[in-house]
């Protein structure tokens, strides 16, 4: 197969969360595109491993509890050794989300933010400064930020944790786009909609799946498929003025 077909070939990507849904979908395309993936899991050490397996062994499983303090740097640690000492990319697509309602004691209410921030952007802010510090010695290298619709339009009150933390994320994308393109990192962000994972299954089986397309112009949720060809596209060579964007993939149901 030519180099036009598989554009990441050389390539070294860690992609966080990737042991199902959106994540086992990236890495998966990632390896169809040449590149090899580091997978990383918190708990699902099977499905880490059989992912490995489905990408013919062309990558490496490191574990990693993004929860805590010391997980992100314990993790790039761990994906530079397994794959070399080399990464050229980082997909950071770990996410949790947190049904926390406004009537909540205070101690619930502090501890569901401080775990949603810890997983979906204290980690992620750890691992670009991880990865920068990288790059500059390497000759740069890409950060993809998986974000959310939920950060552009706002969200439910219910789920304030995670709309806020997403946005979060995406400045700190912008502020590293503009900070740090110059020494050859480019940073992009991506914000999905409703896309039928598991979190997407659950909300069906409570509220029907009418309810979860009602406002999707297009009139259906987005395949993990199609959020990870476009993480791929982000990766290419060629996409370097892409630096600084926020990729909204959510059929229309919001539109800048």
């Amino acid at each position: 197969m030519n180099d036009h077909l598989r554009p990441l070939t050389g390539q070294t990507v860690l992609v966080t969360g990737a042991s199902g849904g959106i994540g086992a979908a990236i890495v998966e395309q990632l390896a169809a595109e040449g590149a090899r993936p580091v997978i990383h899991f918190s708990r699902d050490a099977q499905g880490a491993h059989e992912l490995l397996d489905r990408i013919g062994g062309n990558g490496w499983v490191v574990q990693g509890d993004l929860s805590q303090e010391t997980g992100p740097e314990q993790l790039w640690q761990a994906a530079l050794e397994a794959s070399g000492g080399r990464i050229h990319a980082l997909i950071n697509n770990a996410g949790i989300r947190t049904e926390i309602p406004l009537e909540a004691s205070s101690v619930q209410w502090r501890e569901a933010w401080r775990r949603e921030f810890q997983v979906n952007f204290f980690a992620a802010a750890d691992l670009c400064r991880k990865a920068i510090a990288h790059y500059r010695e390497h000759g740069g290298g890409r950060i993809i930020n998986m974000a959310s619709r939920a950060a552009q339009r706002g969200y439910a009150a219910d789920v304030l944790p995670y709309g806020s933390s997403k946005a979060a994320l995406i400045n700190l994308t912008k502020s590293l786009a503009r900070s740090v393109a110059g020494e050859g990192v480019v940073a992009v962000a991506i914000a999905p909609g409703w896309v039928r994972t598991d979190m997407a299954e659950q909300f069906i089986a409570q509220h029907g799946e009418a309810a979860a397309v009602a406002d999707i112009p297009v009139g259906r949720m987005a395949g993990p498929a199609e959020i990870a060809e476009l993480v791929a596209f982000t990766l290419r060579p060629s996409q370097v003025s892409l630096n600084g964007a926020t990729l909204d993939v959510n059929g229309g149901s919001y539109i800048r």
